[in-house]
């Protein structure tokens, strides 16, 4: 049987090569057929707008306090909303944030599609890094949920939710498969190993303490911690 590995609760299982040997490879999420939507009437383009505004607000305040320290009154009173009203719209903390994070994989999703597809494999990994680090700076990345929040069991079984880490995962798993055979990345490190370090850097702590520190520009930063992140400590 394929192994199976986990993230965040959902299951990617290796594919089996022809020689027998398993694929690092991650599944694909099954998508959807698109239909055509009607235009949305003006009440409708009202309310997707103020839904907009709600997830502005929630973004920005899991990238500055995280899930846990958000409420739903800081979010309301900075939209300018009533509490009520806000309801309207997400029924619950959990789901406010739920849609922050769909709309932070939509993001993802939409960027990775630019990478230039002539660049190898693990530059294009460089470059994923790099936009999330960029995003963690400029303070819209939002922070992960952590293990036991009742956001992390709201995600695992949001559809749009799971769709998007697994489709942004098996294009990144790709990448990282090619960086691999080509000789450009260790193929003793496990593929899966390899996503959870890509993932890490949206909430890597070094780039907040070389932030505080003073010492280097964001550019420089950058720099710092994709050279460590793809290069290592060892001298060469």
């Amino acid at each position: 049987m394929a192994p199976t590995y986990t993230l965040s609760n959902v299951q990617y299982s290796a594919r089996p090569r022809a020689d027998g040997t398993q694929s690092p490879k991650l599944r694909t999420a099954t998508k959807p057929k698109a239909m055509t939507a009607a235009k949305p009437s003006f009440k409708q383009q009202m309310l997707l707008a103020r839904e907009e505004a709600i997830i502005d607000v929630v973004n920005r305040m899991l990238a500055d306090k995280g899930f846990d320290a958000m409420t739903v009154d800081e979010v309301a009173n900075e939209v300018g909303v009533a509490k009520a009203s806000l309801y309207k719209h997400f029924p619950s903390k959990e789901d406010l944030a739920a849609a922050a994070m769909v709309r932070m994989m939509e993001r993802a999703r939409a960027f990775l599609s630019t990478v230039d597809s002539k660049l190898k494999a693990v530059d294009k990994l460089k470059v994923a890094a790099r936009w999330m680090m960029q995003l963690k700076l400029a303070g819209q990345m939002p922070n992960l949920p952590s293990q036991n929040s009742s956001l992390r069991a709201t995600l695992t079984s949001h559809k749009d939710y799971v769709d998007g880490l697994m489709e942004i995962s098996d294009t990144l798993g790709g990448w990282i498969e090619a960086a691999q055979k080509a000789g450009h990345i260790s193929n003793k490190l496990p593929a899966v190993v390899v996503l959870y370090t890509l993932y890490a850097r949206a909430c890597d702590p070094v780039l907040e303490f070389l932030k505080v520190s003073g010492q280097y520009n964001n550019e420089q930063m950058l720099e710092l911690v994709t050279s460590t992140c793809f290069d290592g400590l060892v001298s060469r």
